[in-house]
């Protein structure tokens, strides 16, 4: 697994981390996971042919998560991409994709006849789910829980199992203790996470204050909570990943881990760009 980008929210600032996407592979797939802005040179950076592009999975709607789904796609594409992708994303992501066809109608149809390229809407296979399984497929199985993401209710966070091993993303949520029991076992938690003390100022920062601190509140997990799914879970490593905030000069590493150590004690990861995890299952052992 790749953490391609790492910090929650949409906005990007000079020198910090890109928004969340990540790369998962898993029993001989190449799964990307959401796809904030960055994730296209993210993938490039780690060594993924974009032509092999297979597999995507949306969480959900919020921009941080799918603004780059149709540009990803699109310079797979021109990179030489010729094989069929499937998208699996919550009710609306077919509309998202219509829509950037529609705004890149142009461009398509122009490359095409110029450089002879397979007409890209005929490469792209939208599936809209919702909780249960989103896809059971060569031993790979891929199932999904409505979280609690307010305003958003179709966000869902994803469980891959193949071969002994398996990988959890959390996708945005409050703290939300049914996700212990979807994420039992797994060898990896991916969870976001959040640190009080970098919220005030994160708020600050973007001038929309109040309304703001109350989503983020409302809808997001401090690190602390994240270690408490992990530990009831009883996961084998918890990854704190869409960190809020992901770029505040006084936050560092230690601090998320001083948050999460007062309710997990297992292996911690703290996720930045482009920071890899070892996934194991018994193909590959």
């Amino acid at each position: 697994m790749v953490l391609l980008g790492s910090k929650g929210g949409p906005a990007i600032r000079p020198g910090g981390p890109w928004p969340t996407s990540s790369l998962l592979e898993i029993g001989g797939r190449t799964v990307v996971v959401d796809c904030g802005l960055g994730v296209t040179r993210g993938l490039t950076d780690a060594g993924v042919n974009l032509k092999a592009l297979e597999l995507v999975f949306i969480t959900h709607l919020h921009s941080d998560h799918v603004l780059e789904l149709g540009p990803l796609i699109h310079t797979a594409w021109t990179a030489g991409l010729a094989t069929a992708v499937s998208v699996f994303g919550p009710p609306g992501t077919a509309d998202y994709w219509h829509g950037f066809l529609q705004a890149m109608k142009f461009d398509i149809d122009i490359r095409i006849i110029d450089e002879g390229r397979p007409d890209l809407r005929q490469l792209v296979d939208i599936v809209e789910f919702g909780e249960g399984d989103v896809l059971v497929e060569g031993g790979l199985r891929v199932s999904a829980l409505r979280v609690d993401h307010p305003p958003v209710t179709d966000c869902f966070a994803l469980r891959f199992d193949h071969a002994g091993a398996s990988v959890v993303f959390s996708a945005d949520t409050a703290y939300f203790p049914p996700l212990a029991d979807f994420a039992a076992g797994a060898d990896i938690l991916v969870h976001e996470a959040m640190l009080a003390e970098g919220v005030d100022r994160l708020v600050a920062r973007t001038g929309n204050g109040a309304r703001l601190k109350e989503h983020l509140l409302a809808s997001h997990s401090f690190a602390g909570e994240a270690g408490m799914i992990a530990t009831a879970a009883g996961v084998g490593r918890l990854v704190l990943h869409h960190l809020i905030p992901a770029d505040d000069p006084l936050i560092g590493e230690a601090d998320w881990v001083a948050a999460t150590r007062k309710s997990w004690a297992g292996a911690l990861t703290i996720a930045s760009d482009g920071l890899v995890v070892e996934v194991a299952d018994d193909s590959s052992a």
